[in-house]
């Protein structure tokens, strides 16, 4: 039971939530700014079970923070297990409350320059039951499946989101000597 102020001053009566506490996340999309690609990830969603849709989501890799751990090295170590790939520089972009309605998780995001000159593959720690299926596909593309509601996730539509509007900043930041027009 709890109670807060209300906007007008005064209390609300006792009221009953559900909440579930839980560790903070990362979501770490990586991105190849000389091929001008992104890496997603495929895999089941127990959340999404009954979706009319199914429950296999295309998202950002992603994963909790351990105790005492960066952002970054979470980022770097989630990239290695979903994907197999390391990351290079890292952008931290934002950070948003996934389901603040019932649950304490905050996702932190980040953007991790990455070579991507793979078509994906399938990945995942065996020893969480991970099944994931990497894909490798051009950013606007990605942009288009997220304008399409073919990406439904936070992990996924939230750093896809940040990219689409600070790509060319990102892009310059990341290819200094690239050639005008690239």
């Amino acid at each position: 039971m709890l109670r807060h102020r209300r906007f007008d001053g005064g209390w609300t009566r006792p009221l009953r939530r559900e909440l579930l506490l839980q560790r903070d996340a990362v979501a770490v999309l990586p991105y190849d700014p000389d091929r001008d690609r992104v890496l997603l990830v495929e895999q089941f969603r127990v959340g999404a079970l009954g979706a009319a849709d199914g429950a296999w989501l295309l998202e950002a890799p992603a994963g909790l923070l351990e105790p005492g751990e960066s952002v970054e090295a979470c980022a770097r170590r989630e990239l290695l297990e979903e994907c197999g790939i390391e990351a290079g520089r890292l952008e931290r972009a934002l950070v948003y409350r996934s389901s603040p309605g019932g649950t304490s998780e905050s996702v932190t995001v980040v953007i991790a320059e990455a070579r991507l000159d793979r078509g994906g593959g399938l990945a995942g720690s065996a020893a969480e039951d991970e099944d994931i299926r990497a894909h490798v596909l051009p950013a606007e593309e990605a942009f288009a499946l997220v304008r399409a509601g073919r990406i439904v996730a936070t992990t996924g539509l939230v750093p896809l989101l940040w990219l689409e509007l600070e790509r060319a900043r990102l892009r310059a930041a990341w290819r200094p000597t690239a050639p005008s027009g690239a």
